[in-house]
């Protein structure tokens, strides 16, 4: 036994290295070179992908594949899907909140297979449907930009859906590190009055930066000295004892007169830059200002109600709105309505930023409004009056 196991040394070395070089070939024979394995692993892939689309297209129903080469059909939407949706590499965001172009490999976020709808009508027809963040009018597309109305016989449809980001849990009414645009904030009340408004957007003068708000939310309706801290979120939101912090101080504001009234703006500096962020929440940064349009499709963050949608019905409205102060007059103003029925703000939006939805460009700062309707200054005045720019 004892003689066993003393094997000479070069013995064993010798063990060693035929037994290494054994299973070395039987690596070389399972695996093959680098590239090969790269290359079983995407036809492996591609074979899973494949059988995949198969067994989900056996869930459709019979009266929309019984006509349909569905063999062609699933080819097809692998060839597009790879075609145009290209993911960012790891570690490179792509801009998906300032706006988007008309061309397929930027505005296109879905491919896939599903009934054709034509003027809200569904058609029975299986098509290789196409989801993009804007569908674009005829007059505002390119022969390049044109998605195929038929790919080799086989029909296709478009389908707009917006941005598609993974949903965020942050509460605007919190408190948040950093304090992003459409969150809430407001000053102290002398009287201990909780009130609370939107944070609209970070703006700039020169190297300096502000939190763009209305005078009633950052300067209480001209009765706040310069100098007054911004809180965030506002006290109505702080809770009891109150969970808030100072996040700019106020800088400026246009007064509030009882007649003739352009804007109702303030901004307050911030002086840790740490504390604030430019990206409005659900919507991103904005891509620079332009002018509102009749029938423009807009959108907004606010403190109240949040994400919602709306459109321009008029950009010239002279309005009367009831202020603590009294009864404001102000002139060509802003006048939007929400989608399907739905306000697009409430008590506690006044401050947000309006944005245009299919550029990110801003056209408005929020004010006022009623159940229906919501009033807001042009954003250019708003910029004008308080000697100040998108930062």
């Amino acid at each position: 036994m004892a003689k066993q196991k003393s094997k000479s040394r070069a013995a064993t070395k010798n063990d060693k290295k035929t037994q290494t070089t054994a299973a070395a070939k039987r690596a070389k024979k399972k695996t093959g070179s680098g590239r090969s394995t790269k290359k079983a692993t995407a036809t492996s892939e591609k074979i899973s992908n494949t059988a995949s689309s198969k067994k989900l297209a056996r869930n459709l129903p019979a009266f929309l594949t019984a006509s349909t080469d569905m063999d062609r059909l699933l080819a097809t939407k692998e060839e597009w899907s790879k075609k145009l949706l290209r993911p960012s590499p790891p570690g490179v965001l792509r801009a998906l909140n300032v706006g988007t172009s008309p061309a397929p490999e930027s505005n296109v976020v879905g491919v896939g297979i599903g009934e054709r709808v034509e003027n809200g009508r569904h058609t029975g027809v299986l098509a290789l449907k196409f989801l993009v963040r804007v569908k674009y009018g005829e007059d505002q597309l390119t022969p390049s930009d044109r998605l195929p109305e038929s790919i080799n016989g086989l029909p296709t449809d478009v389908e707009e859906v917006g941005t598609f980001r993974a949903f965020q849990t942050q509460d605007p009414q919190d408190l948040l590190q950093p304090s992003p645009p459409g969150c809430s904030v407001g000053f102290q009340h002398p009287n201990g009055v909780a009130v609370a408004g939107t944070f609209g957007a970070l703006v700039k003068r020169g190297a300096r930066r502000f939190i763009l708000s209305n005078n009633h939310v950052l300067a209480n309706e001209n009765e706040l000295p310069i100098g007054a801290p911004t809180f965030q979120p506002g006290f109505l939101d702080a809770g009891n004892p109150p969970s808030t912090r100072p996040i700019g101080r106020l800088s400026a504001f246009a007064e509030l007169r009882a007649t003739n009234n352009l804007v109702d703006c303030a901004i307050s500096e911030v002086s840790d830059l740490t504390l604030v962020t430019n990206s409005i929440i659900r919507i991103g940064v904005p891509a620079g200002v332009t002018q509102a349009q009749t029938n423009m499709p807009v959108h907004k963050f606010g403190r109240t109600t949040r994400y919602r949608v709306g459109f321009v019905e008029t950009t010239m409205m002279d309005v009367l709105v009831n202020y603590r102060m009294g009864t404001l007059g102000f002139r060509n103003q802003i006048i939007i309505r929400g989608l399907n029925g739905e306000a697009f703000s409430d008590d506690g939006d006044s401050g947000a930023l309006i944005v245009e939805r299919n550029t990110s460009r801003a056209v408005g700062l929020l004010i006022a409004g009623s159940s229906s309707h919501t009033i807001a200054n042009h954003i250019s005045e708003v910029f004008r009056a308080l000697n100040v720019s998108l930062s």
